[in-house]
Parts: structure tokens; sequence; C-alpha cells
């Protein structure tokens, strides 16, 4: 934890009390004393500092100054074929961490049914992934994550709205064309299932305004591409 992350509905005007995982974290890993000066955040809102005012086994009580904003996000949606839910827990951890904002999770010919059922896909389940990630990154910006359980609908009805003005890319095993560098404008990023979309859905998300890249002869697992691709479209941030 590289920063303690705090919500609004916890402040009691310049000071939080903890008595949760963050309070078993600093007293037997950081091995924080009273007095010492700690990294906080608040939810959506600014970082700065906390000093350490009462430590006791039962709560750790901060007196807050947070005058820092956050690391400014990467301007790109993503848009991902619904992952295992074994795997969807890093995920959801990695896309917070690099601070991408903005997370939808599309489905697939190639994604289980069953996949959809999991309860990692609960509001709260996807909630403290995030959390655990932006405590990682140091930031403080919770992603969206929306869900889109019908790829057709999606992609013909809502998609071309969201890929109006911006730049669009699918990154897909086979594409002839590198993936770019630098970029700064707003981009959307399709990434599909394991063994990649199907060509009917390639032709759809082509016929969106999606252009394919690749990011090298080696076909990478979903939780691998997704930090490969990003570190190559926006090594500048």
């Amino acid at each position: 934890m590289n920063l303690i992350l705090v919500s609004a509905e916890e402040l009691q005007g310049n000071r939080v009390q903890l008595s949760d995982r963050r309070l078993q974290h600093l007293r037997e890993v950081h091995r924080a004393a009273e007095g010492e000066l700690l990294r906080v955040g608040l939810i959506d809102g600014p970082m700065g500092s906390g000093t350490l005012t009462r430590l006791t086994p039962a709560l750790a009580e901060l007196e807050l100054d947070l005058d820092q904003p956050p690391p400014p996000p990467l301007p790109l949606t993503l848009l991902l074929a619904l992952p295992r839910p074994k795997m969807l827990k890093r995920i959801l951890q990695g896309i917070s961490a690099l601070g991408i904002k903005r997370l939808i999770l599309i489905n697939s010919y190639r994604v289980e049914k069953s996949y959809w059922q999991s309860p990692w896909l609960r509001p709260e389940a996807i909630r403290e992934q995030l959390i655990l990630g932006l405590e990682q990154a140091r930031d403080t910006r919770l992603p969206e994550v929306v869900l889109e359980k019908r790829f057709k609908p999606f992609v013909e009805d809502r998609l071309p709205a969201l890929a109006a003005g911006k730049r669009c890319l699918l990154a897909h095993p086979g594409s002839h064309q590198g993936a770019p560098h630098r970029l700064q404008e707003e981009s959307l990023l399709a990434i599909g299932p394991e063994g990649g979309f199907i060509p009917y859905e390639v032709e759809k998300l082509e016929q969106a305004g999606f252009s394919g890249v690749h990011i090298g002869p080696r076909i990478q697992r979903v939780e691998n591409a997704i930090p490969l691709i990003v570190g190559k479209l926006y090594d500048n941030f």
C-alpha cells in the first residue's frame, strides 16, 4: 500500500479513523508509529499527507493535510472482452494502477456465458480491486466500469457515439500496423478475449471506425497485453 485511501464518508473534519485492513497494514507491514507522516488520498479527491496521531490495536487516527492533485489520467477508454473471473481481479487492479479511467467490459463469442455470473462483477467487488490498484499507483480517481453483455447492440447502437472524435484502435493478432506511440488525443482501445475476436466481431469494430494494430510477433495473455500496449501508446505519460 503506497497510498492510504479514505472516503469522504469517513472524514471527521480533517481527521479520519481506520479500523479495517488499512489499520492492519499500518501495524504489521508499515510498522508505523504515532507522530509519523504517511501518504494519504481522498477517493476521487486530492492527495497529501496524514499525521498518525493515535495508534492502538483497535484503530488508527490520522490528521490530514490533502493539498496535492492526483496524477493525470490517461486519455483512454478500454473496451475489453470479459476475461476469466480469476484473471479479472488482476486486470482491474492493473488498469486502475495504469491510470485508465474508463473500462467497458463487453461480450464476445469466445467469452463463456458463465463469466457474466461471476461474483467478481458485483459493484463492491469491482470497487475493492480498483482501490487496490489506486493504492499501489498513488492515485485517487476511481475508474468507471461499464458492463455491456450484448456485443451487437453495443457496437451498433452505443459505440459510434463513444467513438466520435476519438482515435479507435483494435489490438488484434495478425494486424499489419504496429501500435502507435506518444498518443495525445482521446482514444478507444479494444482488446479481445483469449484467442482474439472472431472475424465477425473484428468486422463490426472496423465498421465502427477501429483500426487493427499489433504489439509484436508474440501472442500475449490479456493481462500481459494490456500494460504492453498501453505502455506503447502512452510512453510519454
